[in-house]
């Protein structure tokens, strides 16, 4: 069964989908060391460290550059899609981040705290700072790695 997954495009999928959830199982421990409690909607939510969005996309690149070789095609375009969601994690929806978080307290302070009225809270944790990035990239690589060495064991 391990030798029908080694080296084909179900690895490379399996690769990407597991380090973006171990990242996000890291995320909830890391957040539940730092604010001593705990809260399972870590695992639904963005933003944190590290970013699993880049996670899964470096392990996925990663992953496809093992199997078909750092010099092909479908390398370039899983490392050119992955650089664009990094970019988007650090650049867009972080921006749109901090512009919800400026709206909240515009709201706040408009409606006497009471946001309920026009329909609650905009979601302020959005995007990554690019620390979160760099390590989700770093944790997707090297777990696209391990998985590789992992398969190649069998």
């Amino acid at each position: 069964m391990i030798q029908k997954i080694l080296n084909t495009g179900y690895e490379a999928i399996i690769s990407g989908l597991a380090a973006a959830f171990f990242a996000q199982v890291v995320k909830f421990f890391i957040f539940t060391i730092r604010s001593r409690k705990i809260n399972f909607k870590i695992f639904t939510t963005t933003g944190g460290m590290p970013s699993s969005h880049s996670a899964g996309v470096m392990g996925l690149s990663t992953s496809v550059g093992l199997i078909s070789g750092f010099d092909s095609v479908v390398f370039a375009v899983a490392l050119g899609y992955a650089l664009v969601t990094m970019y988007d994690a650090a650049g867009v929806r972080r921006a749109a981040g901090k512009t919800a978080a400026c709206l909240n307290r515009m709201m706040d302070d408009f409606y006497k705290h009471n946001v309920q009225a026009i329909g609650g809270k905009l979601k302020e944790l959005l995007g990554h700072t690019p620390l979160e990035v760099i390590a989700g990239a770093i944790f997707g690589i090297a777990f696209s790695c391990c998985f590789h060495q992992y398969l190649m064991s069998f």
